[in-house]
């Protein structure tokens, strides 16, 4: 499948802000998780859970994009209904507010969510574990293990964008430090030779070393869950950035998506499902996973490797939009915009078909990357 024309995305764009739209309206003052993939009704939250900042960012994003002061009203209105959560001991927190709030300071130079943000990670760095040398999962992470200080997962290794932020705000090399040291012990603990990732790791409180590594969301406890490996990509990307070291970890993670991809760039709920592919696919994963490709075109220096990532990353684009993004028009009685087929959690039979606020987010983020004008988020 080849890349869309511009105009084709320009026009998911267009889709995409008309959800944004409606969203708003009909979850005010709530924010919303997950929608019925039949009729776009969303599950909602008082306080966002984890998934909250991708809304805040859904919003920063749409007032970047449009200019319209309408959003910005809005992404405040929202941020500040997330500033309650800054006390809460989640190490997701960093996805929570480098979306919601940060993003804020970098897309429109807002001061409230630049407080929030370095409030936010100053907290967040606070709970770092030296002998462990990560932020654990935390006491209110939600996980389905019990090690909520001496375990983590993948999945917020993306949220040390946040520290790695606010240190270059600040000054404090400390954040930075604690940042790095979490990426990279993620990068060791699991990262497989293929480049598959394991979901999460336990340590040894005494002595730091990784004594158990296994993947509690995915098809099995030694597969690759395909939105680990997203948030995997993601997070090594965002870190690469400023820590070069971590940059071959990044590429061997996106090389395992290409080649398990490469036939079809909207990738199963778990690559190692053995139903496949009569099993369901995520489209949250995959949209995350084509921003990350399209971030670390940006830092390669071999043209070829850059050309390749960026390649897929459109491929995908152009698959998502084609295939799941909702269109306008009385063929189609669900509302104009929505990305289905996100898959949240299908071991435990949560949302495995649905509208997912993250999918959405990093599908519009992607679209605004592959066109000119979006800052580095």
């Amino acid at each position: 499948m080849s890349s869309c024309p511009r105009d084709s995305l320009d026009d998911a764009v267009r889709r995409l802000l008309v959800r944004v739209d409606g969203t708003a309206a009909a979850v005010r003052p709530r924010f919303p998780l997950a929608a019925d993939g039949e009729r776009g009704a969303w599950e909602t939250h008082a306080d966002g859970r984890w998934t909250g900042g991708f809304w805040v960012g859904l919003l920063w994003l749409a007032h970047r994009h449009t200019g319209q002061e309408a959003y910005r009203a809005a992404a405040r209105e929202w941020m500040a209904r997330l500033a309650p959560r800054v006390a809460i001991d989640n190490v997701l927190n960093g996805l929570v507010f480098y979306y919601g709030a940060a993003l804020g300071a970098v897309l429109a130079g807002d001061d409230d969510a630049r407080a929030l943000a370095l409030a936010a990670a100053g907290a967040l760095g606070r709970r770092f574990e030296p002998v462990l040398g990560i932020v654990p999962l935390g006491a209110e992470s939600g996980s389905v293990t019990s090690g909520a200080k001496t375990e983590t997962n993948i999945d917020g290794v993306p949220g040390m964008a946040l520290l790695a932020w606010a240190a270059g705000e600040s000054g404090d090399a400390t954040l930075a430090a604690r940042a790095r040291s979490h990426v990279r012990r993620h990068a060791e603990a699991c990262l497989r030779d293929d480049g598959g990732l394991f979901q999460a790791a336990a340590f040894d409180p005494a002595t730091g070393a990784v004594v158990r590594r296994f993947t509690p969301r995915g098809y099995a406890e030694d597969s690759t869950w395909t939105r680990a490996q997203s948030w995997g990509l993601l997070g090594f990307v965002l870190a690469a950035r400023r820590d070069r070291d971590v940059l071959p970890a990044a590429t061997r993670v996106a090389d395992f998506w290409m080649r398990r991809t490469a036939d079809d760039p909207v990738a199963f709920w778990d690559f190692d499902d053995p139903a496949i592919p009569a099993v369901e696919r995520d489209t949250s994963a995959t949209a995350m996973a084509a921003s990350a490709l399209l971030k670390l075109a940006a830092l390669v220096a071999d043209a070829e490797a850059a050309g390749r990532y960026r390649t897929h990353a459109e491929r995908t684009l152009a698959a998502l939009v084609t295939r799941y993004l909702t269109p306008v028009g009385p063929t189609d009685p669900r509302p104009v915009g929505m990305l289905t087929e996100g898959c949240w959690q299908r071991r435990q039979g949560m949302a495995v078909k649905h509208e997912l606020i993250w999918g959405d987010y990093f599908l519009l983020e992607a679209l605004l990357q592959a066109g000119p004008g979006l800052p580095a988020v």
